[in-house]
């Protein structure tokens, strides 16, 4: 089984970007969230599917329709942060105020307990581990953000799992779900998610996928939205990364999902035998 997942947040919210990267700039936006959804609800449905939802707390308190419609359908929900701001920028304190927010606020809305989190960008590194204190004070059991390679958010080369295992860190213990890597000539290839997903040729991905025994995906309602403006001040390698690929994003997540069988994280996380799983001491 494949682990579906995504990251709900609007399409500008685009990280190390100077126009994008807070509420204030937020603002000079277009919202195009509703329509991007429907696309992912619709890709769902037509194929029977659930998923689990990584969800901004400033979305839910700007558009909680969303959140309630993502609800009703009977997916699960979990929290990408409140602001979407980089984890290692921030203090320890900012951090358990966004966190400690986008907990409640979603909470507030679905009357559900939220147990999961993914940081924005996969933006825990050696230098911030404290975030899982801070994780485990809030209810959170599940963390899906840990990136076992380098990237320019940072990311754990040195991380020794790149599947489902337990993580133990100042005597707390957490169940963590990697973002999965698959090595090509000695190197970790990343391939199940936003750009990676969108430049990678669908060969490539389902050979890569077909070889792996564990898969985290993660899209975002903007790898969907071939219409979207383009946002100023992006470098050329941001701005290719960020908008190739968007027209083709649905056709080729539509055929991955035919191809092979994914589930939302709490169906595959009450179908893990953690007994038998190794723990990464931190």
């Amino acid at each position: 089984m494949k682990i579906l997942t995504f990251d709900i947040e609007e399409w500008f919210h685009i990280l190390d970007n100077k126009s994008t990267k807070t509420e204030k700039e937020w603002g000079n936006f277009e919202s195009r969230i509703h329509a991007n959804m429907d696309r992912i609800f619709h890709i769902l449905e037509d194929n029977d599917l659930k998923a689990t939802f990584f969800c901004l707390g400033w979305i839910a308190e700007k558009y909680p329709d969303v959140i309630r419609k993502i609800d009703q359908k009977g997916y699960e929900i979990a929290t990408h942060s409140h602001m979407h701001q980089l984890a290692y920028e921030m203090s320890e304190n900012e951090f358990e105020e966004d966190l400690k927010k986008s907990v409640f606020t979603l909470e507030d809305i679905t009357g559900k307990k939220i147990e999961t989190y993914r940081a924005p960008g996969f933006s825990i590194t050696k230098n911030n581990l404290w975030v899982f204190e801070i994780l485990k004070k809030y209810g959170i059991q599940n963390d899906c953000s840990i990136f076992p390679a380098n990237r320019s958010h940072g990311g754990i080369s040195s991380f020794s799992q790149s599947s489902p295992c337990l993580i133990s860190y100042n005597g707390i213990t957490l169940k963590e779900f990697p973002i999965n890597t698959t090595n090509i000539m000695g190197k970790e290839i990343i391939f199940s998610g936003g750009g990676y997903f969108r430049l990678t040729p669908y060969t490539f991905i389902k050979k890569w996928t077909k070889k792996s025994d564990y898969v985290m995906t993660y899209f975002h309602p903007r790898d969907f939205d071939g219409d979207q403006p383009i946002i100023e001040g992006l470098n050329p390698f941001r701005k290719f990364k960020s908008y190739y690929g968007l027209e083709g994003c649905e056709k080729k997540i539509r055929k991955w999902v035919t191809d092979f069988k994914f589930v939302d994280l709490k169906t595959y996380d009450n179908n893990m035998d953690w007994k038998n799983k190794p723990t990464v001491y931190l």
